[in-house]
Formats: structure tokens, C-alpha cells, sequence
């Protein structure tokens, strides 16, 4: 009995931990300004999708957004991309 009410504890408490931080959207980003008009209806949700854009400074970036369960979007990275001739 101890033991399940402490594996039950260990569990709420690892639920409330977040392992991937927030990373703020900039403009370009798809879910900037709130959520996308538009909701992925045939992509599984924790496929990824990656998008290319420019960063705040211009420079060329690409972000990685991760499918919810609900179908929103959730920016998990982003990457400033080098040009390379």
C-alpha cells in the first residue's frame, strides 16, 4: 500500500515537469499571434513539421513544431541556418 501511494506520488510529480522549454514564436513563426487558422487534419499528433523563415535579425532560420494531441502546434526549436556558397 505505501509503496503504490509512493510510486502515485512519483508519478503526479514527474507530470508536472515540462522537457522541452517554451520557446517564444517571432514574426514568420506559423503559430505567432496565437494558433493557426487552419488545423493539420491527416498528420498523426508528435509528427513534426519544420518551416522556414526569416529570424528578427534576417537571417534565415528553421523552426520545428510538434503535432498536440488537440491538433495545435507546439514550437519545440529554432535553428538560424548559415548560407554557404
Amino acid at each position: 500500500m505505501k509503496i503504490s501511494i509512493l510510486a502515485l506520488a512519483i508519478v503526479a510529480g514527474l507530470a508536472g515537469c515540462t522537457a522541452i522549454p517554451e520557446i517564444e514564436p517571432i514574426p514568420g513563426s506559423i503559430t505567432y499571434g496565437g494558433r493557426p487558422t487552419t488545423s493539420l487534419t491527416k498528420a498523426p499528433p508528435g509528427s513534426t513539421l519544420r518551416h522556414m523563415l526569416k529570424d528578427e535579425y534576417g537571417r534565415p532560420a528553421e523552426e520545428t513544431y510538434i503535432i498536440q494531441p488537440d491538433r495545435s502546434l507546439r514550437l519545440v526549436r529554432r535553428e538560424q541556418l548559415t548560407n554557404s556558397r
